[in-house]
């Protein structure tokens, strides 16, 4: 019987490594389909999840994936009306051809499209227009790039709807949208601190090198619907927190005001805004939810709740911290997130915030922790810049480290 139950708890795994190795791998929407579903029908006949808990599992996720679609979709209609090419060039304009005040530029504008539209936005649609406005500037994209880069993960930490992670971890928190970002501003304004100074010494020879911008016209108006939405957006997180309002109520409504502005304007077409929603990622992720809510009624979860500690001191929050750090980078962070999270809420808020700590910041340190890695390293090769493995995990290995610290530091002292 010992035996039987091994290979039994060993199913879920498998699956795991098949999600893993997919999501790696970022093959086309239908076998990313296709083996999303391999991995809960390889789940489902162990009887590990009764159907109450699957059904629990999906009613858990359905918020979170509604939210993803939709924020996917205003991301996409902002980007065809130019509003981050309109931004970098206001950016690169204000820069005055200095490289140095282009990164900085850069730098907040990544940690502002994070903080308000995911890091999704800030990988996929910002980075090549950054790219662009550092080529216009005639200085190196390696600067910008690698601001993109750390801002998708490091500045996620602001609002709820900034990660995943986040929107998956408020189930678990007693504190409202707007409580999150009072708690979590402080923290973000320490982390910034600590990876622009890092980011500014890593790369001060290109950005202190002479600059030879090419002769392109003046930065574009940004587009107002888009603007004006996106910020009634934000605030009406804010406001429908408070009432039990679900973000992706917000978003949708968002969502099909843009469509319809962009319809009218043939921005984009009905199979396009489909494109757009990814609907084969969202199913992904559902499936991700079930074969890790499997592996954490066996084995796996009984270890990761020896390692939890039983306080919230600084230095148990730091071991929290760490330890949703390694589970990110072994498992990406979402997995890491349906794993950790559960198990760090009775400790209380402070502990789930240390842990969106690891599962956010943490989750940079390899190019496996997070699928923003992934996707940035993919759109880089796709324009001819394909990274240095040795230089992502060299700037990952000197700045994560002190960013997570300083992030926890700073969190002890606000909770």
């Amino acid at each position: 019987m010992p035996l039987v139950a091994l290979m039994i708890d060993g199913v879920p795994l498998a699956a795991l490594l098949v999600l893993l190795a997919t999501a790696y791998a970022h093959p086309s929407a239908r076998v990313e389909l296709a083996l999303g579903l391999l991995a809960v029908a390889m789940v489902l006949p162990t009887g590990i999840l009764s159907r109450a808990e699957i059904a629990a599992t999906l009613r858990h996720l359905g918020p979170v994936v509604a939210f993803l679609v939709t924020i996917l979709v205003v991301a996409d209609v902002c980007a065809r009306a130019g509003l981050f090419a309109a931004a970098a060039a206001r950016v690169r304009a204000a820069s005055g051809g200095r490289p140095a005040r282009l990164f900085t530029g850069v730098f907040l504008l990544a940690a502002a499209i994070t903080a308000g539209l995911s890091l999704d936005a800030t990988v996929v649609l910002l980075t090549p227009v950054v790219l662009t406005a550092a080529a216009a500037a005639g200085t190196s994209r390696r600067p910008g790039a690698y601001a993109c880069l750390r801002m998708a993960n490091s500045a996620s930490l602001l609002l709820p709807v900034s990660n995943l992670t986040n929107l998956l971890a408020m189930p678990h928190l007693d504190l409202t949208f707007g409580g999150f970002a009072l708690v979590m501003a402080p923290v973000l304004a320490a982390v910034l601190v600590v990876e622009y100074a890092a980011l500014r010494l890593l790369f001060r020879r290109e950005l202190a090198a002479a600059a030879t911008p090419g002769g392109d016209g003046p930065a574009p108006d940004l587009p107002r619907v888009p603007v004006v939405v996106v910020t009634l957006m934000l605030v009406g997180f804010g406001a429908g927190s408070p009432l039990g309002v679900e973000p992706f109520w917000v978003s949708t409504a968002a969502t099909l005001v843009l469509l319809a502005w962009a319809g009218r304007r043939r921005l984009l077409t009905a199979p396009e805004a489909v494109h757009a929603a990814h609907p084969a990622f969202a199913v992904f992720v559902l499936c991700l939810g079930v074969v890790v809510a499997a592996l954490a009624e066996g084995g796996l979860g009984d270890l990761i709740a020896a390692l939890v500690p039983g306080g919230t001191s600084f230095a148990d929050l730091l071991a929290i911290a760490v330890l949703a750090t390694v589970l990110a980078n072994l498992l990406t962070n979402l997995s890491a997130t349906l794993l950790v999270v559960p198990l760090v809420a009775p400790l209380g808020d402070g502990a789930v915030l240390a842990a969106l700590l690891g599962l956010n910041i943490g989750s940079g340190l390899t190019y496996t922790g997070s699928l923003a890695n992934l996707l940035w390293r993919r759109g880089l090769v796709r324009r001819g810049e394909r990274p240095s493995l040795r230089e992502f995990h060299g700037v990952s290995l000197l700045v994560t480290p002190v960013s997570l610290l300083a992030a926890v530091a700073a969190l002890s002292l606000v909770t």
